[in-house]
């Protein structure tokens, strides 16, 4: 049975592996870049060169042969992601601040409601801006349901 530290090692050791295969792969590429620099130092000097490997053309649309404007157009494709994704999370922090905005509203309802009336009636004034119908609020807070009727009126009034 494997554990935690079993499949942690075996990742590391995954991880190891692809990174020498990498690595091999990057030497490999640079013999390639360094023998063509080879054979075109030799015909610009006239020199003969040291080893003249045979290019085919599989080598010659290598990495290395880039068109001029490609790394401009990686820049600017990755540059237009980064403004993409920055555009997504502000319109996330955009709909979270509006939703505090609302919260904050809403209770600063509630704090003028029980500020203009009695202490008395401050519990069934913040049951009536929260929305309760007189007779739930004449049931919990012990008064009368006319009352009640009446700080729901207040609370309306209130509001707008």
């Amino acid at each position: 049975m494997l554990g935690i530290r079993e499949g942690v090692i075996a990742l590391i050791s995954l991880v190891a592996i692809y990174m020498a295969v990498v690595l091999l792969r990057m030497r490999r590429l640079r013999h390639r870049r360094l023998e063509a620099e080879d054979v075109r130092l030799a015909k610009t000097t006239g020199d003969e060169p040291r080893r003249v490997p045979e290019i085919s053309p599989a080598d010659s649309e290598s990495w290395e042969t880039v068109p001029a404007g490609l790394g401009e157009e990686v820049l600017r494709q990755g540059l237009e992601q980064e403004v993409a994704q920055l555009r997504e999370e502000l319109d996330a922090v955009r709909g979270e601040l509006a939703a505090l905005r609302q919260d904050m509203l809403q209770e600063m309802a509630h704090v003028r409601a029980t500020q203009s009336v009695s202490p008395i009636y401050g519990d069934a004034m913040q049951m009536a801006a929260a929305g309760y119908d007189p007779a739930m609020i004449a049931e919990r807070c012990g008064i009368a349901r006319a009352e009640a009727e009446l700080v729901v009126a207040l609370a309306k009034s209130q509001e707008r």
